[in-house]
C-alpha cells in the first residue's frame, strides 16, 4: 500500500490500485474524493478557498487552492487517466468552522456553497458527505476499492 498525502491546496489522481490518497486535518478546507469503479481511477482534492478571484496569480500556480479551479482540475486529471464523468462517485468532507468562533468569516460554509454551485452547474451529484460542524477530519481514498473513510478528531474511522 502506497500512502500518498494530499496537502493543503493540493490534488492527486491515481489509477494504481496500491495507492491510498489521504488528506489530513481538513478544517474549513474541503476534501473532494472522486472515483470511477470501472477503471479504478480516483482523485482527491484538498481545496482551501471558494473563489480564485481572490488571487488569480495563485490560482494559476496552485489551481487546487480554490474550489472553482481545483474541482475542474480534479475531474480533468481523472479523465486523463481513463475515468468518465457519468460513472464517477463523488464524496466530500470538511467545511468546518474551526478557528472562527464568532462565525464572522464562515470560510467552511463558503467553501461548501461554492462546491455545491459548481457541481449543480455541471450536473454532478454528491453521493455522500460529512461537512460542517466544528471539528477536523482526515479523509482517505483507497484506489483499489473506491472506499472513502473519514476520521474525525478523537473518533474512529467510518466509511462515507
Amino acid at each position: 500500500m502506497n500512502r500518498i498525502v494530499v496537502g493543503i491546496s493540493d490534488m492527486k489522481a491515481s489509477r494504481d490500485v496500491e495507492d491510498v490518497l489521504i488528506a489530513y486535518a481538513l478544517g474549513s478546507c474541503i476534501g473532494v474524493a472522486v472515483y470511477d469503479p470501472v477503471v479504478k481511477v480516483g482523485g482527491l482534492l484538498h481545496f482551501m478557498l471558494p473563489d480564485s478571484s481572490l488571487d488569480l496569480n495563485k490560482a494559476l500556480k496552485k489551481p487546487a487552492m480554490f474550489a472553482d479551479t481545483g474541482i475542474p482540475f480534479l475531474f480533468k486529471s481523472c479523465y486523463m487517466l481513463g475515468s468518465e464523468k457519468r460513472r464517477m462517485i463523488v464524496k466530500i468532507a470538511g467545511g468546518s468552522n474551526i478557528m472562527d468562533v464568532s462565525d464572522h468569516f464562515r470560510i467552511g460554509q463558503k467553501n461548501i456553497t461554492a462546491l455545491r454551485k459548481i457541481f449543480w452547474k455541471n450536473n454532478v451529484m454528491i453521493d455522500n458527505e460529512d461537512t460542517g460542524g466544528s471539528h477536523n477530519r482526515t479523509v482517505l481514498l483507497d484506489i483499489s476499492t473506491g472506499k472513502v473513510v473519514v476520521k474525525e478528531s478523537n473518533r474512529t474511522l467510518r466509511e462515507l
